[in-house]
């Protein structure tokens, strides 16, 4: 990863920025994490790439039909990962206030084409009233 560009040092920092050691250790300290939640690691721009996560098989397994897309860098790992879902077979929604890019006209060009091409773009709190009405 990023090694023949910017060498082994810098391809050990952009490999441990997330934390090392187990993944439950390394999740934000206020997000409640359940015993049932699903814990996977992205090794690659996308967590949909077969054979870089068990992210597909996982949710397949659990008959899990939809993916909500939240996180860092719009443009880049959270398209990505929103292309291949809907190329798997998932729908897909980009929640656009939980994504984020360097540039505004960066974040919204990949939502606008998102939603034109591959999926669904909601709000937040969109998402959430959808959640409460199908449960």
């Amino acid at each position: 990863m990023k090694t023949e560009f910017y060498g082994p040092d810098a391809a050990e920092v952009f490999r441990t920025a997330g934390g090392t050691g187990p993944i439950a250790e390394r999740i934000w300290p206020d997000l409640t994490v359940h015993p049932a939640d699903l814990q996977v690691e992205k090794t690659a721009a996308t967590a949909f790439f077969p054979g870089r996560c068990s992210l597909p098989d996982d949710l397949s397994a659990r008959a899990i039909d939809t993916v909500l897309i939240a996180g860092t860098v719009t443009n880049v790992c959270c398209e990505t990962s929103a292309r291949d879902a809907t190329t798997h077979g998932f729908r897909t929604i980009m929640v656009a206030d939980a994504n984020a890019a360097r540039r505004d006209d960066e974040h919204n060009a990949t939502l606008h084409t998102f939603y034109r091409s591959f999926g669904d773009v909601r709000s937040t709190e969109d998402v959430l009233d959808m959640i409460k009405a199908s449960s």
